[in-house]
């Protein structure tokens, strides 16, 4: 048996090349704009990397996690904003649980749920 494994997060019809630049795209526009409104499968997808980013960011390392970052973050900017403003706002009170999902509406064609991700 497989317990705890993700299977909602998947995204089946992609590839693993489309699915790792698609969650690259969502992880640098979130870092650069703080919040972004996106599909409700999406935004939990990438909540979990989120979290992983600023922990990461955090931690007494700074040239591993300069890399770490890099490897997931598509711009300059993006990592300077992580480093610079994100990051150290959230340098010792927790772990996890740095974001917020709020429902927005239902998108009229296809009815799939939109939230706003933003940081808390």
């Amino acid at each position: 048996m497989r317990h705890r494994v993700k299977k909602h997060l998947k995204f089946k019809k992609k590839t693993f090349q489309h699915r790792k630049a698609m969650e690259r795209n969502l992880l640098t526009s979130f870092f650069i704009h703080k919040s972004i409104k996106t599909t409700e499968k999406k935004a939990r997808f990438i909540v979990p990397m989120v979290d992983k980013l600023i922990n990461v960011v955090n931690s007494k390392d700074e040239m591993n996690a300069i890399r770490y970052v890099m490897r997931y973050l598509f711009t300059k900017e993006s990592s300077l904003e992580l480093f610079k403003n994100v990051a150290p706002k959230y340098k010792w009170n927790k772990k996890s649980w740095f974001t917020r999902i709020i429902p927005v509406k239902y998108r009229d064609w296809d009815n799939a749920k939109i939230v706003l991700l933003e940081l808390v």
